[in-house]
């Protein structure tokens, strides 16, 4: 399980830009998001650089 789709919402971002930064399908990324696929540690740490977070953020659950 990651927490992209938290983020995302958290910084007001949407999928498709998400999409378009990472060079990959919108479905790819709801796949992410929706946490039905899970991205390759090179993507997540992508997506971590792309979102300007920590990718331990992307992974673990805010207390």
């Amino acid at each position: 399980m990651n927490r992209i789709k938290a983020v995302l919402e958290e910084k007001g971002i949407k999928q498709v830009w998400l999409a378009d930064k990472l060079s990959k399908s919108f479905n790819t990324v709801n796949g992410y998001v929706q946490n039905r696929n899970q991205p390759s540690l090179e993507v997540l740490y992508e997506i971590a650089k792309i979102l300007n977070v920590e990718i331990a953020e992307l992974l673990i659950k805010k207390e």
